[in-house]
């Protein structure tokens, strides 16, 4: 049978994104959330290994529409709800001591398994599946529980439960010693106990359903009763001792990949699906890898978005149009333009995972790496100087983009004076826009937006009434000069408002 993955339409060699990235776009925050209630399942090389052909997104985005369904989605939670139980149960028969107690709930455990999935199996052949990657799945599913293998653990383990559940036995407890016999039709004492108690009772009461997490052993006196049950019942032991013989390795490995990777998807749709009940829209983006005419709309910062009321969420919209490529981001201090820098790379990581991303429609390149700069703090053991350091980093960036890669660049050199860090911004830019490569590139350095006709100028915006109220919002427009002055005015205590202050003071 083949074993169909559903992260991968093929067999693919997935390689891990920089964890610097990740914490620059602070994905890296988005991600520890979206993986904290799923340990178990280790999921954190999924989120960390992007796909880099437009087959293996478009898979994936398939699959997630198909999860995305109503009764998929919860068809796939119910299954992953009974195969957690079947997890908790093996590894709770695991640590018991005594024989037979452990083999009991190795049945108990073969049984819950075998349900799950045949139930998953009916919720399949019921639901309206179009990806490829579950429907393989339900294909294989369904050959592998009509196999012999699995058709022969269903019914060996209904015979021995049967057999197990129908002994009888009498159990008589004189003072410091008991005794077993077989069942000889003895009156069941059980209802008259109940019936002389009952008058204790204050009032009825409520009926509790749990689940088993811990070791549910026996103490030795049960084991020393099991143990005469045993020899007066030989066959249903022999039945069980057989059944676990023959069937020690009754987890099916496909199954349990299955279950492991649609956490994937499961983890990350109930994610965002908070996001999506306050308003905010995600989209399955149109993806490319040579295209040079890439937007998006409506695209906001994920990060953020979970940390604030979802109403209050600014959305930005960019487009790069041939022979556009660098989008070079000024204004006001404060104004967002690093909240843009940072929704840009996470919209086109989270695309080449083959998720849905914060946007309301896009088109975007599929990355053969995103690279970014962003400030680090200075470290004391470290001799190199803060303009040493974004050098360094820049040039490492530059020696590895491609016509393919994403880079972002925010304030960089901002330790150099003011044509120094031009000058430096200029010769880095010739670089990239050699590569071809697309980004972002924030500065409050005007003169970088009109340095090429492969730039696109943006600018963050302020409350036309008040100028020191941002906005957040960032327009395609040309630079006004003013980004430079009026952060120079706000360092020095300049601006209207602080001028004011001490005239009236």
């Amino acid at each position: 049978m083949d074993c169909a993955s559903i992260l991968c339409k093929e067999e693919c060699n997935l390689k891990k994104v920089s964890l610097e990235v990740l914490k620059d776009l602070k994905l890296d925050i988005v991600i520890r959330r979206i993986v904290a209630s799923k340990e178990r399942y280790n999921l954190d090389p999924f989120f960390l290994s992007p796909l880099k052909s437009e087959d293996e997104i478009r898979y994936r985005q398939e699959i997630s529409k198909d999860v995305e369904k109503e009764d998929i989605f919860i068809h796939l939670k119910e299954f992953s709800r009974s195969m957690d139980r079947v997890s908790r149960l093996k590894k709770m028969a695991g640590k018991l001591e005594y024989e037979y107690n452990k083999k009991g709930w190795i049945l108990e455990t073969a049984i819950a398994y075998s349900k799950a999935v045949q139930k998953l199996l009916r919720d399949l052949e019921n639901s309206d599946i179009r990806s490829e990657g579950l429907k393989r799945f339900r294909g294989f599913l369904k050959e592998y529980v009509s196999s012999e293998d699995f058709q022969s653990l269903v019914e060996d383990s209904e015979k021995v439960k049967s057999a197990l559940s129908s002994i009888k036995y009498s159990l008589i407890v004189e003072p410091g010693k008991f005794s077993v016999k077989k069942y000889e039709g003895e009156e069941n004492f059980a209802p008259s106990v109940e019936e002389i108690f009952s008058k204790f009772r204050d009032s009825e009461c409520n009926q509790y359903e749990f689940e088993i997490f811990e070791t549910h052993g026996m103490n030795h006196i049960e084991a020393a009763i099991l143990d005469f049950v045993v020899k007066l019942y030989p066959k249903p032991f022999e039945m069980l001792d057989e059944f676990c013989r023959k069937h020690e390795n009754f987890l099916n490995r496909c199954i349990l990949k299955f279950e492991r990777e649609i956490q994937f998807y499961l983890s990350y749709l109930e994610f965002v699906k908070p996001l999506k009940n306050g308003g905010l829209h995600f989209c399955y983006p149109r993806v490319s890898e040579n295209d040079e005419n890439f937007y998006a709309v409506d695209m906001f910062d994920m990060a953020l978005a979970t940390t604030i009321d979802p109403k209050k969420i600014v959305k930005n919209n960019f487009q790069l149009q041939t022979p556009e490529r660098i989008i070079v981001v000024t204004g006001p201090n404060q104004g967002g333009k690093t909240t843009f820098a940072r929704t840009f790379g996470q919209i086109h990581y989270l695309a080449s995972l083959g998720l849905p991303i914060p946007a309301s429609s896009a088109k975007l390149l599929i990355p053969d790496g995103i690279f970014t700069h962003f400030e680090r703090q200075e470290k004391l053991q470290s001799l190199k100087s803060k303009l040493e350091d974004d050098l360094i980093r820049a040039k490492e960036i530059v020696d590895k983009v491609t016509n393919r890669s994403v880079v972002i660049m925010n304030e960089v050199f901002s330790s150099a004076a003011l044509f120094d860090m031009i000058s430096l911004s200029k010769k880095i830019l010739d670089k990239l826009l050699e590569k071809n490569c697309i980004g972002v590139w924030v500065t409050f350095a005007d003169e970088l937006s009109k340095y090429s006709e492969k730039i696109v100028s943006m600018v963050a915006q302020v409350d036309p009434k008040d100028p020191s109220v941002r906005t957040f919002k960032i327009v395609r427009k040309p630079s006004d000069g003013l980004a430079y002055a009026f952060s120079i005015a706000e360092k020095y205590g300049l601006t209207y408002e602080k001028i004011k202050e001490r005239v009236i003071r």
